[in-house]
C-alpha cells in the first residue's frame, strides 16, 4: 500500500485549491482499489453557502471527490508519459446515491474500485463513509484526454 499526501496527489492531478478536494488517498492495488479521505469542515468553500445555517456538502462534490481519487488512483498506477500532458474527464454517473448529508466537520473516507478499463475509458464504482456509516455511492466512467 502506498499513501499519498495532497503535496503528492497535486503531481497527478490538474485540480487546485479551492477544487482539489482530497486530501490524502491509499492505493491499496495498484490500478485497481485506494481510500481517499476529504476533510469535510465548517469553512469549506461549499459548506458556507449550502446552507448557512444548516451546512452540508453538495452531492455533486462528493461525485466530484470520488472522481479525484480514481483520476489519482489510476494516474498513480499508469507510466507517467501515458498521462502527461493529459487530463482525466467524467463521461458519466451511472449511479448516485446520497444517503445521509455530509455535515462538517468530519472527516470523508472514500472507498473506490476500478471496475473496468477499455482503452482511455475507465469505469469505477465507490462508497463513502462518515465513521462507518454510508453517506453515499456511485458508479462513474471518466476518460483520459490530450490537454487542448
Amino acid at each position: 500500500m502506498t499513501k499519498l499526501n495532497k503535496t503528492e496527489i497535486k503531481e497527478l492531478l490538474p485540480h487546485r485549491d479551492p477544487m482539489l478536494l482530497i486530501d490524502d488517498i491509499e492505493i491499496k492495488k495498484k490500478l485497481f482499489s485506494a481510500s481517499a479521505l476529504v476533510r469535510v469542515r465548517k469553512n469549506s468553500f461549499y459548506v458556507q453557502g449550502h446552507f448557512p445555517d444548516n451546512p452540508v456538502m453538495p452531492g455533486v462534490l462528493i461525485v466530484e471527490s470520488f472522481g479525484q481519487a480514481a483520476a489519482a488512483l489510476t494516474a498513480h498506477g499508469l507510466d507517467k508519459s501515458t498521462y502527461k500532458d493529459k487530463l482525466v474527464f467524467l463521461m458519466g454517473v451511472e449511479k448516485a446515491r446520497f444517503r445521509n448529508p455530509v455535515i462538517p466537520d468530519c472527516d470523508l473516507i472514500l472507498n473506490i474500485e476500478a471496475i473496468r478499463s477499455h482503452g482511455r475509458v475507465w469505469k469505477y464504482k465507490g462508497e463513502a463513509f462518515v465513521d462507518d456509516k454510508k453517506m453515499a455511492d456511485a458508479v462513474w466512467s471518466a476518460t483520459i484526454v490530450d490537454k487542448k
